[in-house]
C-alpha cells in the first residue's frame, strides 16, 4: 500500500482489524452511556453477533442533552435554509432541546412508549428533525418516508411498520408547485390494513390540510396546549441493541425491505466518521445537501452532527432552480460551511447550468475546505471539473442504504490519501472488503468480481430486516458464506484502492465479455460536451446484449445532438477497444432519476427491451419515461 504511507489510516484500520474489541470500545468512549457496555461485541447474539450488546444509553441524549448540559446550549444546531419558502432560522442546541422535550411529551400523552413505531412523513423543515429526535427521546422506532411519496408505497411501509401514530405536515413545496401530502397520507391509510389511532399534522401557510375528525390533531394546537401545561419528556434508557429506526428501501419483490438501525452502533461508528473522515471539530458547520427520508439525511443531517457537537445545515430547496446553479454556494458562503456532503448528480445539474464556475466565483467560499459525494458513482470528468473549480479536496465514498455510514472513504482527520479518480479511496476501519468471483473466491488485484465485505460488519450496519431474519440472510448472507454481499460490481487496486463500478446487475456480457458499464459511462463523461450520462445492456440477438448511452448535453455546446452520438461511439471504440460493441448512444434532456438522484437504470433497461415495467415509486418525475420512450424509438429500440 505504497500509496498511503504519509496517512495515519494505515495505521488506525490495522489497529481496527488485529483488535476490533478494543478499538470499537475505544471510540464507544465518546459516548454518553448511562452503563457503559462491557464488552464491545457479543458474536453469539443476533444473527452475525451484535455490538455493545449491554450498554444503556439515548440517541437524544447524546445529541441534545449532553451538550446543552457541557454549555453547547447557545450554539446553533440547525441552521435552517429554504429558498422555496424564503424563510432561514438559526436554532440552537438548547432550543432544539426544548422543542423536542415538549414535541415529545405530546407523542407520550398520545400513547407512544418504548419499542413502538412512529412514521414520519414531513419536508425538509426543523419540525421533521423535532419528530425523529422526540421519538428516539421515548425510546420509540422511527420510520420516515420521503415527503411526497405516492399513497400505495406509503401504504406498505405504514402496514409493515404498524405505528401507533403518524407524523405529516400539509404539504412539501417543491421549485414550481406545492405537494399536498395530507391527501396522500389519507389515501395510504384507506389503503393499509393497519389502523393508525392519531395523525398530528403541521399545517403549512402555503397549503391548509382537511383534518379528520377523532384521528388527526392539528400540531401547532397540540404543542401549545403541551406547552401551557408544562409538559416535557425525558430520555428513557435503552438498550444500544434497541432499535433507533426503520428506514425502508425498495426490494426486487416489490415488498420494501425494512432497514433496522440500531442504537448504539449507530451513536459509536458515525461519531467516530465526523472527526477521522470528514474531519469535522465540534463548533464547525457541516452540510449535507440531501433529505432526510434517506440514509443520507439521517445520519449526516439529523445525527452525526449533533452527535458530535457540530452545526448542522438543513436546506429547503435544489442544487438547480431555487433560483439558479449558485444556490449551493450562497448557502455554503452565507453560512460558512466548511465542508459540504452531495450527490454527484447535484453536481452534475450544476455544471450543466453552469459549466464555467462563474456563479461559484459569485460567493466567498473562504472557510470551505473540503467537497464529499455520496450516492452513486462519482465519474473522473465530475470530479476533475469540481477540483478545478473549487481547488478544495474533492472525495468520492461509498456506502448504502443498509450500512448506514461509508464502506469506503479518504479520511480527512487522519492525514488525506492521494485521490484517485474514479475510486472511493480505502475501506473504513470495521470494513474488511474483499473482490470475490462467482464462487466466492477471493479475487487479485485490479480483476472485478461482487465487493463483499467479512462478517462481522462493523458497528451501525443493520443487524437484520425488521421483522424478516430469513429475509435479510437470503438477500444478504447466503450469496458468499461468511460475508455480506454489497451487491456492488467493482475491485480493489495493488494500493488497496476501491473501485466501484455499478451494480451486479450493471456488469453486461457483451459476446462473451464481462463489460462494466461504468467504465464506458467514464468515457462519455470525458466527452466535453456530456453533462451526465448513463450506459445500460440492452438485448441483442446475436451478442446477448450490447451497451446504449444516455447522454444529457451541457448547455450552449454548439454541435447537433448527432455529431456528438457519433463522437462518442467512436471514443468509446477507442478508450475501450471494439469489444465493447458501442453504436448506440442517445442524447435525452434528462435521465429519470430517484428524488435521491440515482439513474433508474434498471427501468430504462426495461424500457429498451420492450419488457413490462412499472413506473417506480422513487421516480422524480414519472412523465420522464415518455421522453425515454421517444429517444429509444427515434433510434430503432422498442421503447
Amino acid at each position: 500500500m505504497s500509496a498511503i504511507a504519509g496517512s495515519r489510516y494505515r495505521e488506525v484500520y490495522a489497529r481496527a482489524a488485529a483488535d476490533p474489541e478494543g478499538f470499537w470500545m475505544e471510540a464507544a468512549g465518546a459516548v454518553d452511556w448511562f452503563e457503559k457496555p462491557s464488552r464491545a461485541f457479543d458474536p453469539q447474539a443476533g444473527i452475525y453477533g451484535r455490538w455493545f450488546p449491554d450498554g444503556v444509553t439515548n440517541t437524544c441524549h447524546n445529541a441534545l442533552d449532553r451538550h446543552v448540559a457541557a454549555g453547547r446550549g447557545d450554539q446553533a444546531a440547525i441552521l435552517y435554509d429554504s429558498p422555496v419558502t424564503g424563510q432561514k432560522r438559526r436554532i440552537t442546541y438548547g432550543e432544539m432541546l426544548a422543542d423536542v422535550k415538549m414535541l415529545a411529551g405530546v407523542l407520550a400523552e398520545l400513547g407512544v412508549g418504548k419499542g413502538d413505531r412512529v412514521v414520519i412523513y414531513m419536508p425538509m423543515i426543523p419540525e421533521a428533525v423535532a419528530a425523529m429526535y422526540a421519538t428516539a427521546r421515548l425510546g420509540a422506532v422511527h420510520s420516515v418516508v420521503f415527503g411526497g411519496f405516492a399513497s400505495r408505497e406509503l401504504a406498505a411501509r405504514i402496514e409493515d411498520a404498524r405505528p401507533k401514530i403518524v407524523l405529516t405536515a400539509s404539504c412539501g413545496i417543491e421549485t414550481n408547485r406545492l405537494v399536498a401530502y395530507k391527501p396522500l397520507l389519507d389515501e395510504a391509510l384507506r389503503l393499509s390494513g393497519h389502523k393508525v389511532g392519531t395523525c398530528l399534522v403541521l399545517q403549512r401557510p402555503q397549503l391548509a390540510a382537511e383534518l379528520v375528525a377523532g384521528r388527526d390533531l392539528d400540531w401547532a394546537e397540540a404543542v401549545a396546549d403541551a406547552a401551557s401545561r408544562g409538559v416535557a419528556a425525558e430520555c428513557a434508557r435503552v438498550l444500544a441493541t434497541d432499535p433507533l429506526y426503520i428506514l425502508y428501501t425498495s426490494g426486487t419483490t416489490g415488498r420494501p425491505k425494512g432497514v433496522v438501525r440500531d442504537t448504539g452502533g449507530h451513536l459509536v461508528a458515525p461519531l467516530w466518521s465526523m472527526p477521522n473522515l470528514y474531519g469535522i471539530q465540534p463548533g464547525e458547520v457541516f452540510w449535507t445537501a440531501s433529505d432526510i427520508g434517506w440514509v443520507v439525511g439521517h445520519t449526516y443531517i439529523v445525527y452525526a452532527p449533533l452527535f458530535h457537537g457540530a452545526t448542522s445545515v438543513l436546506y429547503e430547496g435544489k442544487p438547480v432552480g431555487t433560483p439558479d446553479a449558485g444556490a449551493f454556494w450562497r448557502v455554503c458562503a452565507e453560512h460558512g460551511v466548511v465542508t459540504l456532503f452531495t450527490a454527484p448528480t447535484a453536481l452534475r445539474a450544476i455544471r450543466k447550468e453552469d459549466p464555467d464556475g462563474r456563479l461559484v466565483r459569485e460567493h466567498d467560499l473562504s472557510r470551505f475546505r473540503a467537497l464529499f459525494l455520496a450516492g452513486e458513482r462519482a465519474d473522473p470528468d465530475t470530479v476533475a471539473w469540481a477540483e478545478k473549480t473549487f481547488e478544495v479536496p474533492v472525495i468520492d465514498h461509498w456506502w448504502q442504504t443498509e450500512t448506514g455510514w461509508p464502506i469506503a472513504g479518504n479520511p480527512l482527520g487522519l492525514g488525506r490519501l492521494p485521490v484517485k479518480r474514479g475510486s472511493p479511496t480505502v475501506p473504513m476501519p470495521g470494513y474488511v472488503l474483499e473482490t470475490l468471483d462467482e464462487g466466492g473466491k477471493p479475487l487479485p488485484p485490479n480483476q472485478m468480481g461482487t465487493l463483499a465485505i467479512r462478517l462481522p460488519l462493523p458497528p451501525a450496519c443493520l443487524p437484520t430486516l425488521y421483522n424478516d431474519d430469513e429475509r435479510f440472510r437470503h438477500t444478504y448472507l447466503s450469496t458468499f458464506p461468511g460475508y455480506y454481499t454489497t451487491s456492488d460490481a467493482g475491485y480493489l487496486d495493488e494500493d488497496g484502492y476501491v473501485y466501484v463500478m455499478g451494480r451486479t446487475d450493471d456488469v453486461i456480457n457483451v459476446a462473451g465479455h464481462r463489460l462494466s458499464t461504468g467504465a464506458m459511462e467514464e468515457v462519455l463523461a470525458s466527452h466535453p460536451a456530456v453533462a451526465e450520462c448513463a450506459v445500460i445492456g440492452v438485448k441483442d440477438p446475436l451478442k446477448g446484449e450490447v451497451p446504449a448511452g444516455f447522454v444529457v448535453l451541457k448547455t450552449g455546446i454548439g454541435k447537433a445532438p448527432q455529431e456528438v452520438e457519433t463522437e462518442l461511439v467512436g471514443l468509446v471504440r477507442e478508450k475501450i477497444g471494439p469489444v465493447a460493441a458501442f453504436k448506440i448512444a442517445i442524447t435525452v434532456g434528462r435521465l429519470p432519476k430517484t428524488r435521491s438522484g440515482k439513474i433508474l437504470r434498471g427501468t430504462m433497461k426495461k424500457l429498451a427491451d420492450g419488457d413490462s415495467w412499472t413506473v417506480p415509486a422513487t421516480v422524480d418525475d414519472p412523465a420522464i419515461f415518455d421522453e425515454i420512450a421517444a429517444a429509444l424509438s427515434s433510434h430503432g429500440l422498442p421503447g
